[in-house]
């Protein structure tokens, strides 16, 4: 229960790190509240739709080595930003980023929060 208590505050703390860092993402209104609910709709995204979506791609993910599977993120997110009003993402380039800076950035958290024994 404390895992995941802390993995969401941690993907809650990346997505406003990087909300503030990119100019293209704009977390507007209470920026915890809107960045808990951005968390909370990526990862019913992620598990209701991301595997559907490998599946229907997954021949253009293979010829291109799996690098088509950030396309699929960077959609999700994109999807995300037309779900909750307070959380744009201007372009796809940009969710694109997004996609990949959270994916670092809730690295580098796993790494120092939940260290392997």
């Amino acid at each position: 229960m404390m895992y995941s208590i802390l993995e969401f505050l941690s993907t809650v703390v990346s997505i406003l790190i990087i909300g503030a860092l990119l100019p293209g993402i704009r977390i507007k209104g209470s920026a915890f509240w809107t960045a808990s609910l951005v968390a909370i709709v990526l990862a019913v995204l992620n598990f209701l739709i991301y595997p559907f979506m490998v599946i229907l791609t997954l021949p253009i993910t293979i010829l291109t080595f799996g690098l088509f599977l950030l396309v699929i993120n960077a959609f999700i997110v994109k999807l995300v930003s037309w779900i909750i009003p307070q959380f744009e993402v201007d372009n796809f380039w940009w969710a694109l980023f997004f996609s990949i800076l959270l994916s670092a950035v809730m690295l580098f958290f796993e790494m120092f929060l939940f260290p392997m024994d």
